[in-house]
């Protein structure tokens, strides 16, 4: 069987970090994520908000890097939870638990969708160096001086 989700969408509020009482760390948050198609009428996308629980490492990194107004890609699984309000009633909640985010704007993006505040600190992604495909030193290129400009297919 298979329960995989994969999210894109921004954080509609700042991400909720909380410990459980044996310190493991919760984030909760929530995305915005449009649908694909418009309604027929008002010719507007319809916006889902979609509940997010990100545990351990996971969560601590959302907490720590991400806020109101972020662009995030989620990859995980949905989860419905049963659980009981004030007044006794029986009720069921959907959420996604988050295996990881990914950050799906730049920073200056994110500045400016959120009202231009950005953390100082978040990491920016550089691929490791000398690892896989393009990892040859520049030395090993050379100019070829027959090329006529013509493609060879």
């Amino acid at each position: 069987m298979l329960n995989r989700v994969i999210l894109m969408g921004r954080l509609v509020r700042d991400p909720e970090l909380r410990h459980t009482g044996t310190g493991t760390a919760v984030a909760s948050f929530s995305l915005a994520v449009e649908r694909d198609f418009r309604d027929k009428t008002s010719g507007q996308r319809t916006t889902d908000f979609i509940d997010v629980v990100a545990w351990r490492q996971t969560g601590e990194f959302v907490s720590k890097y991400f806020q109101k107004g972020r662009m995030a890609v989620v990859e995980g699984r949905l989860q419905m939870r049963d659980w009981q309000d004030r007044d006794g009633n029986k009720r069921r909640s959907a959420e996604i638990v988050a295996d990881n985010v990914y950050f799906a704007d730049s920073r200056q993006q994110s500045d400016n969708a959120a009202g231009g505040y950005a953390p100082a600190s978040a990491p920016s992604y550089a691929p490791p160096a000398n690892q896989g495909f393009g990892s040859a030193p520049a030395s090993d290129f050379a100019e070829l001086s027959d090329d006529d400009g013509e493609l060879p297919f």
